[in-house]
């Protein structure tokens, strides 16, 4: 097993997180409203969704997923989420200020926001059934079965890597921007919620009376 390839498969991870949706905009938000901990724990719940995803796709239990009822559910709940979090987002934007004494979101709050945004987001699901899947077959075929774990490994190593990076990113816009364009950022990244559960409402009410 070469380190080339194990690097390759963190690569893969840190590439597979870093597309712009509802998670990475939630840890926009929280960021700069909060700071690294808070941006960073919203990573550590999504990243334990992502977890339970792979584990689904690498024990073969993907078949639940597929059911009709489940998915309309999925889209449904996912998008009532995303809407909620958007429009809080967007009417707590007025509270951000460049001072760090301020009262804090609690981190498990975060956690949650992050956890329940990737566990019930039918394009997490979706996602990972289909790249991660292709992985694993693609990775049995060529190296064998008994890597895969280690390469999955590898995998979730480089979204952990994605986390911090962003964490530290926000971090760092915050300090350097002024307070309006703080608060412009959290408005810009509560409406992309609420677009995303705009577009995950009607794709489950779409499927609903389809």
């Amino acid at each position: 097993m070469s380190v080339n390839i194990l690097i390759s498969y963190i690569i893969l991870g840190f590439t597979l997180a870093a597309p712009i949706g509802p998670v990475n905009s939630a840890r926009l938000d929280k960021g700069i409203k909060n700071g690294f901990w808070h941006a960073w724990i919203v990573g550590v719940g999504s990243m334990m969704a992502d977890g339970i995803f792979m584990l689904l796709v690498y024990l073969g239990m993907v078949h639940f997923l597929g059911i009709p009822i489940v998915q309309i559910f999925l889209w449904l709940f996912g998008g009532f989420i995303l809407i909620y979090s958007g429009f809080e987002s967007i009417k707590n934007a007025n509270t951000i200020t460049l001072s760090y004494s301020r009262n804090k979101e609690p981190l498990y709050k975060c956690f949650l926001t992050g956890f329940i945004l990737s566990i019930t987001s039918p394009l997490s699901i979706l996602f990972w059934l289909g790249i991660y899947g292709s992985v694993l077959a693609k990775t049995a075929q060529t190296n064998g079965t008994e890597s895969l774990l280690i390469y999955s490994s590898m995998i979730f190593l480089g979204l952990t890597f994605w986390d911090l990076f962003v964490a530290a990113l926000t971090t760092g816009f915050r300090k350097l921007l002024s307070a309006k364009s703080l608060i412009a950022i959290s408005i810009f990244s509560g409406a992309s919620l609420v677009v995303f559960g705009i577009y995950f409402g009607y794709q489950g009410i779409d499927a609903l009376w389809g």
